[in-house]
């Protein structure tokens, strides 16, 4: 089984990437639904995270409210790291549970892990290539703004909220530009393909 991190900043394209290469045949592992899936409702992450940041981050009906805990968390680093601690083991023990299934299915398989957070959580994992979608905050910010509905100043926030551009190309072993059109940006994800089947 050869496993991929796949990571980048917020509008950076990593969607079109993971899609791209599961078109392909690739097997992806989603840590943003896996986060959602490990604060379901009744899930004892739930309950820590409860239990840490008060009861009315859950609505009504016990879910999580997302944006009440972001407004609780966001900008202060202590309850990031709390929080960090209650989510971060389940995603590491269900991404696991996910990467053996698809092993034990295809020894073969190409296992692509799409994790926002790699630099806070994963980097000292043994992937086998780091593959980072980058563009420009400039162009990440327009992005935001135009295609997600953002205010700048919250686009401005949630990419002042991750890890520096700078850092993550730093670990990169292939960097996907994605700057340029959707054609460009595909040419270059198949080109990535090519070099993981030969």
């Amino acid at each position: 089984m050869t496993l991929i991190a796949l990571t980048g900043g917020i509008a950076s394209g990593k969607s079109t990437i993971a899609r791209r290469l599961a078109e392909h045949g690739a097997v992806i592992v989603d840590a943003d639904a896996i986060v959602r899936e490990v604060q379901r409702a009744g899930s004892p992450v739930l309950a820590e995270i409860a239990a840490s940041f008060g009861d009315d981050v859950l609505t009504q009906a016990g879910e999580l409210d997302r944006p009440r805990l972001a407004s609780r968390v966001f900008g202060d680093e202590d309850a990031v790291r709390t929080l960090n601690a209650i989510v971060h083991p389940a995603v590491r023990a269900e991404s696991a549970a996910r990467f053996a299934a698809a092993h034990a299915a295809d020894p073969g398989a190409i296992v692509v892990y799409d994790v926002p957070l790699l630099l806070e959580a994963r980097a000292e994992d043994p992937w086998e290539l780091v593959v980072v979608a980058h563009a420009p905050v400039e162009l990440r910010r327009e992005r935001l703004v135009s295609l997600r509905g953002m205010s700048p100043a919250d686009a401005d926030a949630r990419i002042a909220s991750q890890v520096d551009d700078g850092r993550r190309l730093a670990i990169a072993d292939v960097v996907i530009d994605t700057t340029g059109s959707m054609e460009e940006t595909v040419a270059q994800v198949d080109a990535l393909w090519e070099r993981l089947t030969r």
